[in-house]
């Protein structure tokens, strides 16, 4: 039986690790959207048709890359649990493994986008005096896709090596260079949204130089083999593969969600977008949790420390309640501020009021859902997040497709969202998390 004393100093280094970790992880994810905002406010001032080409053509990337999020995540979990067994040279010879594949992957990415840049921006439905707009930002964004991706697979190395300190020093140099190369392209130069395009680029490849030297340094530094290795990048297309699915599960239910927001009306569909916004900015305060949950339970693991995994999960999910309390009251506190700093439309706000409330009531199953997930993906349990979500989708599905046809409003939308999905995945989660199934130890995950 462990003493009170014990229990309270291992719950302290846990949570010592959990805010070294999260932290800097969270301002490095707040920075990521900070280039679109940037892009946004010096392309907004070219002129309105400007600035819905950039939207469109920022929409079409943003989707495209972030699809591959799962270079990052299962690059964390493999990394850490070699952290976890002592071999830094093997945890960094994995990393490079993930990194090897974000280039093959980003080629065959560029090679899809440049020549069919034109038809993905009418497939999605760009008016035609944005389309050309359109068509020029996203192809020469997508010479920077091999470069994105590159940053993906190093930032998890790097968290895998347990540092989300770097990660953020490289976020806020990038969004630095990015407004900074804007301004003069844009301004400077007359080369109007091209060079938006252009001063984007230059600033993501400068940061996945940054993340190549930081890692060739490491692995120089612990002997650690820089050449591609097939048998590594395909285990690693492997373990990322049920991660894809996973991800490709939760983009289709918020793109049914707002395919049915935009059947309610011009003010639901408004106000579900700035749900939509604020929902997804809290998501960043829990993620930064999750991430560090991917560091230290894939660590633990590779150590072969059992019982540390499981009460790191425990303290997460602490972590996870007491986040999405404290993030629900935010927004109830908030919510007479938000309205009128997004719409001055009293139908909007109407909407929007009580939505918000869904949204803030539910904060704390989406702290433990953001937990549960970082833990298991740190597990190394992929199959598994996969399969949950194909079964939430297939539930929520047809359920969200009655909203409209049954009379619900945005609430009733919202409802779907943060509490019949979020309910179905701490559903699944807490009872994978509760099976100790994902407890598989050793500096690989057989």
């Amino acid at each position: 039986m462990t003493s009170p004393a014990r229990g309270s100093a291992g719950m302290r280094r846990h949570d010592r690790e959990i805010f070294a970790l999260a932290l800097p992880a969270f301002g490095a994810l707040v920075a990521e959207p900070l280039f679109l905002l940037a892009d946004s406010a010096i392309v907004g001032h070219l002129g309105t048709p400007q600035l819905a080409g950039l939207g469109v053509a920022a929409t079409l990337l943003q989707t495209a890359v972030h699809v591959f999020v799962f270079l990052a995540y299962a690059t964390t979990a493999a990394v850490a649990r070699r952290v976890g067994a002592g071999d830094l040279s093997a945890a960094i010879r994995q990393g490079m493994d993930g990194v090897w594949l974000s280039l093959l992957l980003s080629a065959l990415l560029v090679a899809a986008v440049l020549p069919g840049a034109p038809a993905l921006v009418e497939l999605f439905g760009a008016s035609p005096t944005a389309a050309p707009y359109a068509t020029t930002y996203l192809r020469v964004s997508a010479l920077g896709i091999p470069a994105m991706l590159v940053v993906l697979a190093a930032t998890g190395v790097l968290r895998g090596l347990q540092d989300t300190r770097t990660p953020l020093y490289v976020a806020i140099g990038g969004f630095s260079a990015n407004a900074l190369l804007n301004l003069l392209l844009v301004y400077g130069f007359g080369w109007g949204i091209a060079g938006s395009a252009w001063g984007t680029v230059l600033a993501q490849w400068g940061m996945a130089a940054v993340y190549l030297a930081v890692v060739v340094r490491g692995a120089r530094r612990y002997g650690a083999s820089l050449r591609p290795d097939l048998a590594g990048i395909r285990a690693c297309a492997q373990a990322g593969a049920p991660l894809l699915i996973r991800t490709l599960s939760l983009r289709a239910i918020l793109v049914l969600a707002t395919a049915v927001a935009a059947r309610l009306g011009n003010a639901e569909v408004a106000a579900h977008q700035i749900t939509l916004t604020i929902w997804s900015l809290m998501a960043f305060a829990l993620d930064a949790i999750a991430i560090a949950g991917q560091a230290i339970i894939g660590r633990y693991l590779g150590a072969g420390d059992e019982a540390g995994a499981r009460a790191a999960c425990r303290r997460m999910v602490q972590w996870g309640v007491v986040s999405g309390l404290v993030l629900g009251t935010a927004v109830v506190l908030a919510r007479p501020l938000l309205m009128p700093l997004f719409s001055s439309d009293p139908d909007v706000h109407a909407r929007l009021a009580a939505a918000l409330l869904v949204v803030a009531v539910t904060q704390p199953i989406a702290g433990v859902v953001f937990v549960l997930d970082g833990v298991l993906m740190g597990a190394g349990d992929g199959p598994y997040l996969a399969g949950a979500m194909l079964a939430t989708l297939a539930v929520y599905a047809p359920v969200v497709l009655l909203v409209p046809t049954l009379g619900g409003g945005l609430t009733a939308l919202w409802w779907t969202i943060a509490g019949l999905m979020m309910g179905l995945r701490l559903a699944t989660l807490w009872a994978r998390a509760r099976s100790g199934r994902w407890v598989v130890t050793g500096a690989v995950r057989a």
